[in-house]
C-alpha cells in the first residue's frame, strides 16, 4: 500500500473512531510504529488529526473543540430522539414536579416531546427551569407547562445562560430531577464540557438537583474535554445509545449509575 492510500485510511478510521493508536496501525498496515508515527506527524501537518500519546485523535475530540449548538442540532438525530423518549419517561405524572433542562441539542429533543405534555389529573403541574433560550422558546408553546428562565449571560455558541448570576439563581433551587448534556463521558475524568463557565454552570445544577439524568449520545463515552463538571458518583442515570466499553461500565457500576439504552 503506497503511503497516501495508507494516510487516507487512517484519516478515514480517526474519522469513524475518533482515536487511532500507534500498534493498532503498525498490526493493521504490517509497518512500523516508526512509519506510523511519521504517518501520523504528516498528517497532523495536514491538520487532519492531532498526535496524542500512543496514537492520534480525530480535530473534534480536541479539549477545547466544541461545535456550536445549530451544528449540533443536525447531528446524530435518531439517537437523540430515542434520548429524549426515555428521558421522557422518567418524568412522573404527579401532583407537583419541577425539572432543570440544561442548554444542548439532545436536551433540546427532550424540550421538542414536552411541548405535547398535559396533565394527566386536574390539579397536576410541571414546572421546566432552562437556562437555555432555545430551549425556553420551546416549552413556551405548551400552555400546560408551568416556566422559568435563568438570567445572567448568554454564551453565543451554545445559547446558554451562564455565569454568577445562573450559578446564584441555582443555589437557590432544588429541582426534583435534572437533564443535563455532556461533551464528555469518561470513566476516570467523569462528565466534562469545554467551556469553564459553562462547566460552572452544570456544577451548579448537579449540586442544584435531587436527581441527576446525564443525556449523551455513544459518541461522547470515552472521552475528555477540558473542564470536569460532575463526577461519575454524583450522577443517578445514563441515557446513552450504546454499551459503555468495559472500562467505562464498571466504572459507571461502581459509581452506581444506572445506565439506560435508548
Amino acid at each position: 500500500m503506497f503511503a497516501e492510500e495508507r494516510h487516507q485510511r487512517i484519516a478515514e478510521l480517526v474519522g469513524v473512531q475518533g482515536r487511532v493508536g500507534v500498534n493498532e496501525l503498525a498490526d493493521l498496515f504490517s509497518i512500523t510504529q516508526e512509519t506510523v508515527r511519521r504517518d501520523l506527524a504528516s498528517l497532523e501537518d495536514g491538520r487532519i488529526l492531532r498526535r496524542v500519546h500512543g496514537g492520534a485523535v480525530a480535530l473534534d475530540r480536541l479539549s477545547r473543540s466544541e461545535p456550536s449548538l445549530l451544528e449540533r442540532q443536525g447531528r446524530r438525530l435518531d439517537e437523540k430522539q430515542r434520548i429524549a423518549e426515555a428521558a421522557l419517561a422518567l418524568i412522573p405524572q404527579m401532583q407537583t414536579v419541577s425539572i432543570l433542562l440544561d442548554s444542548g441539542s439532545t436536551t433540546g429533543a427532550l424540550a421538542d416531546k414536552l411541548t405535547t405534555w398535559a396533565p394527566a389529573n386536574d390539579g397536576d403541574e410541571l414546572l421546566a427551569i432552562t437556562n437555555s433560550l432555545p430551549i425556553a422558546t420551546t416549552l413556551g408553546s405548551n400552555m400546560h407547562l408551568l416556566l422559568d428562565i435563568l438570567g445572567g449571560r448568554v454564551r453565543g455558541l451554545t445559547s446558554a445562560v451562564v455565569g454568577a448570576r445562573a450559578t446564584e439563581q441555582l443555589g437557590a433551587l432544588r429541582p426534583d430531577i435534572a437533564f443535563l448534556g455532556a461533551n464528555g463521558v469518561h470513566a476516570d475524568f467523569g462528565l466534562s464540557t469545554p467551556d469553564p463557565v459553562e462547566a460552572a454552570t452544570k456544577t451548579a445544577m448537579v449540586r442544584a438537583a435531587r436527581q441527576i439524568v446525564i443525556l449523551a449520545d455513544a459518541s461522547k463515552l470515552g472521552v475528555e474535554t477540558l473542564v470536569r463538571f460532575a463526577t461519575l458518583e454524583e450522577v443517578d442515570t445514563l441515557i446513552t445509545t450504546a454499551a459503555p466499553a468495559p472500562d467505562l461500565a464498571a466504572a459507571l457500576e461502581a459509581a452506581g449509575v444506572e445506565v439506560v439504552l435508548a
